[in-house]
């Protein structure tokens, strides 16, 4: 699934084809998304000049004076910029059609992605208004999260899954990422030390810096607005390296089962 580090490389991506620029049509071809895509959308966005193109968490926010188009990729889908006359391929559900002949294009096997309206500000939408600060601003500092986890008893790797805590790091990057804190992913969040947390936050945001300098991670699925994949993968410590040897170390990787998802770590590197 797409997270921050993707959802930002696919912003950047598309910003300077996007911005700036009018918005002639809507064409919606399958609304079975995740939520529907709504009516209103085809009703109102076009005639809109795009003002600015956010990332909230793994949101993609297409701002104009009417309202937010909210775009999420789900589990497989991405954004090109095309040719609007480009025919269609399968699973090419929703286009964006700009005044310059060009289309934001949505491609989601799954359809588990997003498109929606929002003529309130976007903050208020009940997707948004909920999340956390996101990881790579000031507010989520070593005091923020050592305060954030104080009492609670759930894994470290799934505290910082919950969006609410904070917004859009994702399991690979958690699992990485405790890896460079030293820490354990099923150690009780309620334990970490004020330099536990320190050295979490300094962990996280070299390791979405990372990723995003590497344009993302691809195993499957991603690929960039211009098609292309991510390379982060090839720097990965511990996340899909069970039974190899750790490369710190030599210690073999191992996995475990948190919730529902698959977690990484070193025994030796990580306590």
């Amino acid at each position: 699934m797409p997270e921050l580090p993707e959802v930002e490389t696919t912003r950047r991506g598309i910003e300077p084809h996007v911005l700036g620029r009018r918005v002639a049509r809507v064409v919606v071809r399958d609304a079975r998304l995740r939520w529907r895509v709504p009516k209103a959308i085809a009703k109102e966005l076009p005639g809109q000049r795009i003002n600015a193109v956010n990332r909230r968490g793994k949101y993609l926010l297409l701002a104009t004076d009417a309202g937010t188009a909210i775009l999420h990729l789900g589990m497989s889908g991405r954004l090109r910029v095309i040719d609007a006359e480009e025919p269609p391929a399968k699973h090419d559900h929703v286009d964006i059609v700009l005044d310059n002949g060009r289309a934001l294009r949505l491609h989601d096997p799954r359809r588990f992605g997003a498109v929606l309206w929002t003529a309130a500000p976007p903050e208020d939408h009940k997707l948004l208004a909920g999340l956390g600060p996101e990881p790579l601003e000031p507010a989520f500092s070593p005091a923020y999260l050592y305060a954030a986890t104080r009492g609670r008893r759930r894994a470290i790797r799934d505290v910082l899954l919950d969006a609410r805590i904070v917004a859009g790091v994702g399991n690979i990057y958690a699992n990485e990422a405790l890896f460079r804190a030293g820490i354990r992913p099923s150690r009780p969040a309620g334990r970490l030390s004020r330099p536990d947390a320190a050295r979490l936050v300094r962990g996280i945001r070299a390791t979405l810096r990372h990723a995003l300098r590497a344009g993302g991670t691809t195993f499957r699925d991603y690929r960039d607005s211009n098609g292309d994949p991510g390379y982060f993968q090839l720097a990965l410590k511990v996340y899909g390296r069970a039974g190899v040897p750790c490369r710190a170390c030599g210690t073999p990787v191992r996995l475990l089962r948190l919730g529902q998802r698959s977690a990484f770590y070193c025994r030796r590197c990580q306590h």
